[in-house]
Formats: C-alpha cells, sequence, structure tokens
C-alpha cells in the first residue's frame, strides 16, 4: 500500500480511502490511486487485514446434494450476493448427514474465521443436528425451514404444494394422486401436507400416495404404478426430476398426458419448459433464497437481524396440465 501511495503520490490514508470506497476521496484522486493499484498490479493481504480489524469478512456455507438443483442454486445466488457486499463465501459440501459429519464441516468453516454459517440441509436428522449447534457466530438455516424459525431464510412448501394440487382440482380432477420426496426431508412432508390440505379444503379425499427419492428413475417407477390406476387423472409430483420419469412411464404405457393424465412437478428447473409436454411446475425462486441468507447472515453479524417470512413460490402452468376428458 506504500508503494502505491508512492506511485499516486498521496497518503497512505488515501489509499485506504480508495480502497474502500470513500466518499471523501476526489474524483481525479481516486482515478490516480487506482492507476497506480493496476500498474502496480497491488492485491489486498487479507490475513493483515484480518489481524489489523478482527474481521475476515468471510461466510461460511454448508450445503448437503450440492448436486441437486436447489442447493447448487442457493450456493450460486449467495455467493453473488456476498460478493457484492464485500465479503468472501467458504463452501463445505455435506456427505455425511450425522451430527458428527455437520460437527465436521462447522468446525472446517470455524478454522477459516468465518462470521456467520449458512446452513442448507432439508433432512430431519441433520436439521436436528443443526438447531443443537452451540456456536459464537450466527447461523441461517436455509431449506427445511417452518414457518416460526428464527434466523432462516425458506420457500413456503406447503403453499406450492397447495397451488400445485388446487390447480388440478380447479380444472375438474378429483383424484389427485401425489409423487412424494423422501419423507425423512422436511420438503417432501410440507409438499405432501399442501396436497392433502388442498383436498381437505374441498372435502375430498386425496389419490393415492407414490413414495419417490428426488430422482427420475424413482419417477418412472411412480408413473408405472400410477398409468395402471385408471381412475388418476392428475398427478402432483414433487419435483421435476420425478415429474420426468413420470412423463416417460406414462408415455410408455400409452397414457396422453395432459388427455388421460395431467401432470405437475415442483423446482421449475431450466429443463421443464422443454420436457414433453411443457411442464406445468411450482416455481422456486432460489436466487431469492440465497440472498435472503445471505442479508439475514450480515444482519446478524451486526446485530440487526430480522424475521423474514417465507418465499412464495408461484404456479407456473404449461401444457402438461387440462381439464379431464369428461369433464
Amino acid at each position: 500500500m506504500a508503494d502505491v501511495a508512492a506511485e499516486a503520490g498521496v497518503s497512505h490514508q488515501t489509499v485506504s480511502r480508495v480502497l474502500n470506497d470513500s466518499p471523501v476521496v476526489r474524483g481525479d484522486t481516486r482515478e490516480r490511486v487506482l492507476a497506480a493499484i493496476a500498474a502496480l498490479g497491488y492485491r489486498r493481504n487479507n490475513a493483515a487485514r484480518m489481524l489489523a480489524t478482527n474481521r475476515s469478512r468471510r461466510i461460511g456455507f454448508v450445503a448437503a446434494h450440492l448436486s441437486y438443483y436447489g442447493p447448487s442454486m442457493i450456493a450460486a445466488s449467495m455467493q453473488d450476493a456476498v460478493h457484492e457486499a464485500g465479503y468472501e463465501i467458504s463452501l463445505v459440501g455435506l456427505s455425511d448427514l450425522t451430527d458428527h459429519g455437520l460437527q465436521v464441516a462447522v468446525d472446517r468453516l470455524l478454522d477459516q474465521a468465518v462470521e456467520a454459517v449458512v446452513i442448507a440441509v432439508a433432512h430431519d436428522a441433520a436439521l436436528e443436528g443443526v438447531r443443537a449447534l452451540d456456536l459464537p457466530i450466527p447461523v441461517v438455516l436455509t431449506q427445511g425451514v417452518g414457518p416460526d424459525e428464527r434466523l432462516a431464510a425458506g420457500i413456503d412448501q406447503r403453499a406450492g404444494a397447495m397451488a400445485a394440487t388446487s390447480h388440478l382440482l380447479d380444472l375438474g380432477h378429483r383424484r389427485v394422486a401425489h409423487v412424494t420426496g423422501p419423507l425423512d426431508w422436511v420438503e417432501a412432508q410440507q409438499r405432501r401436507d399442501g396436497w392433502r390440505a388442498a383436498h381437505e379444503e374441498r372435502g375430498l379425499l386425496p389419490g393415492p400416495e407414490v413414495p419417490g427419492d428426488w430422482t427420475p428413475p424413482s419417477g418412472h417407477e411412480a408413473g408405472r404404478r400410477i398409468a395402471a390406476d385408471h381412475d388418476v387423472t392428475a398427478v402432483f409430483v414433487g419435483n421435476d426430476a420425478m415429474a420426468l420419469g413420470v412423463l416417460t412411464a406414462l408415455h410408455e404405457q400409452g397414457r396422453r398426458v395432459p388427455d388421460d393424465v395431467s401432470v405437475v412437478g415442483f423446482d421449475d428447473v431450466p429443463e421443464a419448459a422443454y420436457f414433453w409436454p411443457a411442464l406445468t411446475t411450482v416455481r422456486q425462486e432460489f436466487s431469492t433464497l440465497g440472498r435472503r441468507a445471505v442479508h439475514l447472515a450480515l444482519g446478524a453479524i451486526d446485530g440487526t437481524s430480522e424475521a423474514l417470512e417465507l418465499v412464495a413460490p408461484d404456479l407456473v402452468v404449461r401444457r402438461s396440465t387440462a381439464a379431464p376428458r369428461d369433464h
């Protein structure tokens, strides 16, 4: 920094103000300092800066199942939001969903002096471990979030499932099946609850419940079972990956979509509009979710944390749903 100051003909303090984007530096002086920084190839010494300020300006992120669409999109949006705030992010993938595995992941982040941790897990056992953590820094939960969680950013899974099922019931379907996600995941439970609640509002009994595991093969197996039940005219599928398997199985069994069976998914993955037929689904705004998690973490660091409502998902209607033929 002293070299930059000498090159630009300014004080050490002026260089520091430019680096910290202070508004008190005149435009021509700022440009001179930035030119000196570029000419000398200056880079901040973050280790020295951390020692001087006792701040790492780093947020940790622990995520399970990073190969899945939701967690990967949350990570991407968090990275953007963290960088915009002048922070860095450290990510640890959680493959061992035990208390020990969670503690190892968190310890790795604490070793990097992170100022807050955001955790994205939706599995019952892992969530219990998250809530039992006793850390000297804020912990923000995203995914698997209920309506009364503190320091949590989540999407209203139950409301999204109700919207999906209500869409089918409003079209005139009366026997709506559901392909669940693995029911040791909170979000799978919440989506099943919404499917049931939409029927209860109308005084109807739901159609058959078929288990799945979030993957296309499990959706394909579920789709074969649904295709064999000609009383089923519609199905709400717990995510778009399984919905792809359901669509394939229905086509293979000669059941036309949506003429014979309407199909709704959940997530609105980028490929959903290009399924055949284009998939009606519930859109989760993962970019909003990641940014909210960062907002909560930064607020907690500064002592200004606030409660946030669950993000409401949107139903995206495409060509995979229609009124039943006899309606």
